[in-house]
């Protein structure tokens, strides 16, 4: 499957940032929950389809048609912010930050938009400028990882990823955190729309960040940026490359791949109270999300590690990285954990590591053989077993 082929097909199938202002930027991270991001639409583009020019390029059908326009971007006012999901508000301004705080110390330089390979800082990985003032990477880690981030100017931390983002460090640093969780097969309209919001916007620059930096992020920002009409969607794939998005994920690339620019007075409608935290609605239904997946890698198995013929959307990649991060969300969660043994998150732990290595093996270059893929999935299901046996019910 070509990267080709998740563009032609992405204007036909249901898919789930103004234009940049001077010395500010944005940052992105996507998340895991389809549930979260609505109905994954864009992850159907496999059909094979000359690129279409954003003038003249569909829009996805899961949300009412999107009208593209071509030139320079409109004025675009502020509108009344209306909450579009179940999630927990930020309902404070980003905090000033502290004299003392990393904010105040010597400035790191950032990546160029021309660069082309990704950029390590400490505690800050595989980051790469979509824009000036729009970074794309991994998780922060740590204390470094938020330090470089203040470092680099950064007023406002976008994460795509499904796990909860640390607040505490980016409010003591200046930062204000967005959640808004996207999945690896892909996200819906109104999901891209409230991206290409935060990112027009929110205060930057801006971060966007998933879990590896790679793959959901660079989507998330890609599609952001074409809707603002920022890049076309020709660049947005060029980046989602620079950034290392394997090609198994068609549908994030369709994602980037098939949006358009869109009128201001469209975004202005989209809630702009977006929330710090987006939560999960309950452990059952993230474990009944486990299995579905689960289901989808053995189907995948038996087809040789590839799409099943009765089911051709299906992305054995995206399957294991919905898994993997499905695993780390429940795990995550203070709230399901408090009343569970040691040994319980100690097997989610383990089975969420065993599954980011199928998940790798997958997207490998060159590929992985069969033989290997089937151990990486045995470890993974032996893990779930255990768990399973002793506290399913």
């Amino acid at each position: 499957m070509t990267i080709d082929a998740a563009k032609g097909k992405a204007g036909r199938r249901s898919v789930a940032v103004r234009r940049l202002a001077a010395g500010r930027s944005v940052v992105v991270a996507i998340g895991a929950l389809g549930t979260w991001a609505g109905v994954a639409g864009c992850d159907a583009g496999k059909a094979s389809a000359p690129a279409v020019p954003a003038a003249s390029r569909p829009v996805a059908s899961s949300a009412p048609a999107v009208p593209v326009v071509a030139g320079p971007a409109d004025t675009r006012p502020a509108a009344a912010s209306v909450p579009t999901s179940a999630s927990v508000p930020s309902t404070a301004p980003t905090p000033a930050a502290p004299a003392s705080s990393p904010a105040a110390a010597s400035p790191l330089a950032p990546p160029k938009v021309s660069d082309a390979k990704p950029t390590d800082y400490p505690g800050l990985h595989n980051v790469v400028a979509y824009a000036a003032d729009v970074l794309v990477g991994a998780v922060p880690e740590g204390a470094a990882g938020f330090d470089s981030l203040a470092r680099l100017g950064v007023k406002t931390i976008l994460t795509v990823d499904g796990a909860e983002p640390e607040l505490e460090p980016a409010k003591a640093r200046g930062m204000r955190y967005v959640h808004l969780p996207i999945t690896y097969a892909g996200f819906d309209e109104a999901r891209k729309l409230e991206i290409a919001r935060a990112v027009r916007d929110l205060p930057r620059p801006v971060y966007v960040h998933c879990h590896h930096g790679k793959h959901r992020s660079a989507a998330a920002a890609g599609a952001a940026l074409v809707t603002l009409g920022d890049l076309t969607p020709d660049q947005a794939v060029a980046k989602m490359k620079v950034s290392g998005t394997a090609p198994n994920y068609t549908g994030l690339y369709a994602c980037a791949a098939g949006s358009g620019k869109v009128l201001a007075a469209l975004l202005d409608k989209v809630g702009g109270d977006f929330p710090e935290v987006s939560r999960p609605h309950g452990t059952v239904k993230t474990m009944i999300a486990v299995d579905e997946a689960s289901d989808g890698l053995k189907a995948a198995q038996k087809a040789g590690w590839k799409a099943p013929a009765d089911h051709p959307d299906l992305d054995p990649a995206a399957e294991a990285g919905k898994l993997a991060d499905f695993l780390r969300v429940v795990t995550a969660d203070a709230e399901a954990m408090k009343d569970r043994p040691a040994e319980y998150k100690a097997w989610m732990l383990a089975s969420s590591k065993a599954v980011e290595h199928l998940e790798a093996g997958l997207t490998a270059t060159g590929g992985t053989p069969a033989t290997e893929l089937d151990k990486r999935w045995a470890a993974a299901q032996q893990t779930c077993k255990q768990c399973h046996a002793k506290y399913r019910d």
